[in-house]
């Protein structure tokens, strides 16, 4: 996340909850940064046929979005609403515009979380390439009072099934170390840890270091297939 899209995030926080509550947020962001960047990187291999999801609680629906035309306006302004919309809205542009999917997760008929899915590329620097018909997960969310009921679990399950049904290999995931809550989702999923890894970016090339007790072990330069073609890697 650039500088300028932080401060305007902060903004916004401090507009909706106040001079404490955004202190001890800046906090919170400070100690994370510090102790961060490492991420746990997940994977999960994708069956080579579709699993029935018929057997869900005929409360749940999950839907599959392609554009931002297939929202409706209470949709979009439940997602983008409660963190910054603006920046809310940006993404969800940016992300269809690459061709990833957003997925909605409804109980009752009323929208209770989301997650995204990117095919054969990341909308950021990765980890390492990712092949064609390798698929991302990122920035999947239960709104509070969905939680608590296993939608991650639930929402997963169907994306897998569906992209089984495209003929997609392999899910990749990632979750900040300190993030405990994410990493418990996942441990609900059938995803399996890969690694423990940090990158960063200099001078338009993305260095990756894996944690020693990983497979891999030196921080090398890898070449990636990224969407964003602002930021590319070149091999070692």
């Amino acid at each position: 996340m650039s500088l300028s899209s932080s401060i305007s995030r902060f903004a916004d926080y401090y507009k909706r909850n106040g001079v404490g509550a955004t202190l001890r947020r800046l906090g919170l962001a400070a100690r994370r940064t510090w102790s961060a960047n490492r991420m746990v990187i997940l994977y999960r291999d994708i069956p080579a046929e579709p699993f029935p999801t018929s057997d869900l609680p005929s409360c749940l629906k999950v839907e599959r979005k392609r554009s931002e035309a297939d929202l409706s306006a209470q949709d979009l302004h439940q997602i983008t609403s409660f963190w910054n919309p603006k920046l809310a809205q940006q993404n969800i542009k940016e992300r269809f515009g690459l061709g990833a999917s957003l997925w909605l997760i409804r109980s009752e008929g009323n929208l209770a979380g989301y997650g995204w899915t990117l095919q054969g590329c990341t909308v950021e620097p990765h980890y390492f390439p990712l092949g064609e018909r390798d698929v991302q997960f990122l920035d999947f969310h239960v709104f509070p009072k969905y939680r608590g009921r296993a939608m991650d679990w639930v929402l997963v399950n169907h994306i897998i099934s569906e992209l089984a049904a495209d003929g997609c290999k392999r899910a990749y995931g990632e979750a900040a170390e300190w993030n405990k809550a994410s990493l418990s989702s996942f441990a609900m999923t059938s995803f399996r840890r890969l690694g423990l890894a940090r990158k960063f970016t200099v001078l338009g090339h993305t260095l990756v270091g894996w944690n020693r007790d990983q497979s891999a072990t030196e921080t090398r330069v890898q070449e990636g297939v990224f969407c964003d073609t602002r930021q590319k890697s070149s091999r070692s």
